[in-house]
């Protein structure tokens, strides 16, 4: 039996069929999606429907079963008659922090963290929204329903039907849903909008069924719940208690599955679902792979020449730091940030050094999201990287110093489309937990931890310097 897992990331659709019993890729396909941090969602169904409809093609057999992970938190707001009533803000998109910080003015960080597990930033969806109505109110009052981007595209593989779904995984990024009860907070919806309600998708559980699919090719197969990426991709890797997974993409992303909500009050730890039915508190940065492509850029190199520069460096680049906040940061909360250079003198004025301080910086924002979790109680018995920066030679030898943890790195694998692509079978089989397929095999990257904190400390004094805390 053959299911799809699709994921519909900030950059790309991939799709994979999937061996429902064994966890096997036998046919796989990605479509681009346009840049920006606003997209008009149709440009996602079309880039799926392509992707879709080829891997679909390349299949041994008939797909029985389909589920979507999707970008956290993008606001696709429809109107009575489903269509959008602008182009979609994505996690990027940073214009909303004002909005950000008039809700917890207003609610309380403390108050909105126990009810939520967040405290608002400019990424999640209930500042967008409370952005729409302070900005657009003509489009404000047209909103007939809020959907996050998997929502709009099982909403669409469904055929449109009047009931529309979530999971709780791809809820708790909302800002305006409670973790610990499951169930939406119309009032604080409400309250952003200045008044306005519009309707909420059903939340399903985890493997149940969300309807079927209506497109061409895949007529009637079952269409799994569907989640956030982050959520995708934990259960894509299979990760259990003790695992931390750090993921270097667009962005970076460190988070651990739990069996209790987190409440985090400074809003550094925000309290997700998972897709299983438990938890994944979650660290998320705005900079991650970007930093490394940027500075290889700037350097005149690839990205292999980028490591090999950082790797002819000493730990702690000679002195020089590098805050990697190129795109403004989601935490540190920086939203108008930009990246800062710290420490430069003539004899560290090296491309070696700039290379290591770039791959360094961008490490020691993971190192700060995984100490965070430690904090919140998370027990961390060893960290799995993945992501495309996760393939650096560089980031390979230095990370462990940094996180202070062992670290595995798992073959490389389209990690959130196979958590989806487990959801659909789950969904087909009925079953109370989800398939248990062989893990990717990983390699063991163990380093001494020594020459970790003092890079780590001069991180921190770089930031205290340039932002005061």
């Amino acid at each position: 039996m053959l299911v799809l897992g699709v994921d519909s990331s900030t950059q790309s659709t991939k799709a994979l069929v999937v061996d429902a019993d064994t966890g096997q890729v036998v046919a796989q396909a990605r479509s681009s999606h346009p840049e920006g941090t606003e997209v008009d969602p149709w440009a996602w169904w079309e880039a799926g429907q392509d992707a879709i409809g080829r891997a679909v093609a390349q299949a041994p057999g008939r797909v029985e079963g389909i589920a979507v992970a999707g970008q956290q938190h993008g606001m696709v707001a429809l109107d009575s008659a489903g269509e959008p009533v602008r182009d979609a803000l994505l996690w990027n998109d940073t214009r909303s922090a004002p909005q950000a910080r008039a809700l917890i003015e207003r609610h309380g960080a403390d108050v909105l963290a126990s009810r939520t597990g967040l405290v608002p930033v400019a990424s999640f969806t209930i500042t967008k929204l409370a952005w729409l109505a302070e900005h657009e109110p003509q489009h404000a009052d047209r909103v007939d329903r809020v959907l996050l981007p998997h929502d709009w595209l099982n909403w669409l593989l469904a055929g449109r039907p009047e009931r529309a779904c979530t999971d709780r995984g791809d809820a708790s990024g909302t800002g305006y849903f409670s973790p610990a009860t499951s169930d939406w907070l119309p009032d604080l919806l409400s309250d952003a909008m200045r008044g306005r309600t519009p309707r909420l998708p059903e939340i399903l559980g985890p493997a149940e069924q969300a309807g079927h699919v209506t497109l061409p090719g895949l007529e009637g197969a079952v269409l799994g719940a569907g989640t956030g990426d982050n959520m995708a991709g934990a259960l894509g890797l299979a990760a259990g208690p003790g695992d931390v997974i750090v993921s270097l993409g667009t962005s970076g992303a460190v988070s651990a599955v739990a069996e209790q909500p987190s409440v985090d009050e400074t809003g550094i730890v925000a309290g997700f679902c998972d897709a299983t039915g438990r938890y994944l508190p979650l660290v998320c940065t705005l900079n991650a792979a970007r930093v490394l492509s940027s500075t290889a850029r700037m350097l005149g190199t690839d990205l292999a020449g980028l490591d090999q520069l950082a790797l002819r460096a000493a730990p702690g680049a000679g002195g020089l730091t590098l805050l990697p906040y190129l795109e403004g940061e989601r935490t540190p909360n920086l939203p108008d940030a930009t990246g800062t250079l710290v420490g430069l003198t003539g004899a560290n004025m090296t491309p070696e050094n700039l290379a290591r301080a770039a791959v360094e910086g961008m490490l020691c924002g993971m190192a700060d999201a995984i100490q965070a979790l430690r904090d919140t109680g998370v027990e961390i018995r060893r960290v799995l990287l993945i992501g495309g920066a996760a393939q650096s030679s560089a980031v390979q030898a230095i990370a462990p110093s940094l996180f202070g943890a062992d670290v595995d790195i798992p073959e490389q694998a389209e990690y959130v489309a196979l958590g989806a692509a487990k959801q659909a079978a789950w969904a087909l089989s009925g079953a109370t937990e989800p398939p248990q397929w062989t893990p990717q095999a990983t390699r063991n990257e163990v380093t001494a931890a020594d020459e970790g904190a003092e890079v780590r400390a001069s991180y921190a004094r770089a930031r205290r310097q340039i932002h005061g805390f």
